[in-house]
């Protein structure tokens, strides 16, 4: 088993490039324990896209997320943003170089995290034929979503654009370590009821048409010598059953950090109280709550977990997280 570990380790790298919208094969739970023994050193986060700017003069706010993730002399884009063009022109302004990244992670379907993804993958092959060439989804992403006449997954569209730029998808339907530490949870078991998606949504599955859950959302963890750091964009899966399942079958730490959106902004009291409850006994130590996360509750969170305003703040454009440090909320969340 070690031995097989080492070989999928040590040729990562070209199965990636070889790889055109394929599935990757299962982690088991026996691989688990051996590949989470390695863990990332160096981890800075840097949202790109969320609804607030965190600077008068750098970034503008929507309805989005994205993020870039820089671990151990890697990058990774996280989501790509709402509109076309609002991440190519955050980076800008944030003075990130997009450029040089060669992966892109799609947490799901939704257009509010992949507009931006054409715009990216198109400016930067001008210059550099890798940029944003690579994208990691799960499962169930280009399912069909009939609505009426027309299917409302702008995926479909997007997968066949995205190739013929020279694009390739990887797809995952179970966790996956893409570099040391740094894992994908894949499509996430939905053991508690964490109900945020809308449920009027429709999709064709192997099964048939049946409700959209929007099966394919998955989350970054980075295994770290604090804890786990989750980074998610939505949360559709639900943040509990996420991080649960990450501590099952990545590694049985604390949570050390919780990023990004996470979908909370409609829980009603009791759901939310339950929801903090569950993060204080996994030891959660750092929450930025960006996009669909919601101003309350991220304020509830606080409080209840017993977080204090450094550590437990709304996310903006610009904020950042690194390990060392942890979170810098910029002047609007401080």
């Amino acid at each position: 088993m070690i031995r097989f570990l080492t070989i999928a380790t040590l040729s990562f790298a070209l199965a990636l490039f070889l790889s055109t919208s394929r599935v990757q094969p299962a982690v088991t739970g026996e691989q688990t324990p051996a590949a989470a023994q390695r863990t990332v050193q160096t981890l800075r986060i840097q949202v790109l896209s969320t609804m607030l700017s965190g600077n008068p003069e750098r970034g503008i706010g929507e309805w989005g997320f994205a993020a870039i993730v820089e671990v151990d002399g890697q990058r990774i884009l996280f989501d790509t943003g709402a509109r076309p063009d609002t991440v190519l022109k955050n980076a800008k302004e944030l003075g990130v170089d997009l450029s040089n990244v060669k992966d892109v992670i799609l947490s799901h379907n939704h257009s509010d995290h992949t507009n931006g993804l054409l715009t990216l993958r198109r400016e930067f092959a001008k210059t550099n034929p890798t940029a944003l060439a690579r994208a990691h989804v799960g499962k169930g992403i280009f399912w069909n979503r009939p609505t009426g006449n027309s299917d409302s997954n702008v995926m479909v569209k997007y997968k066949s654009e995205y190739e013929a730029t020279g694009g390739s998808f990887i797809e995952y339907n179970e966790p996956k370590e893409i570099l040391p530490g740094v894992w994908l949870t894949g499509p996430v078991p939905r053991v508690h009821a964490e109900r945020n998606w809308s449920g009027v949504g429709r999709m064709k599955s192997p099964a048939g048409l049946i409700e959209d859950n929007l099966p394919e959302d998955m989350s970054l963890v980075a295994v770290t010598a604090k804890g786990l750091v989750l980074l998610s964009g939505c949360g559709h899966s639900g943040i509990i059953n996420t991080l649960e399942h990450a501590r099952k079958t990545i590694k049985p730490a604390p949570v050390y950090a919780a990023l990004g959106g996470f979908h909370l902004l409609s829980l009603d009291d009791e759901k939310l109280s339950w929801t903090a409850g569950k993060l204080k006994e996994f030891g959660l130590q750092q929450f930025l709550g960006a996009h669909c996360t919601g101003i309350e509750a991220v304020y509830r969170i606080r409080q209840q977990v017993g977080l204090a305003r450094n550590n437990c703040v709304v996310g903006a454009v610009g904020a950042s997280f690194t390990l060392d440090k942890g979170i810098d909320a910029l002047s609007l969340a401080r």
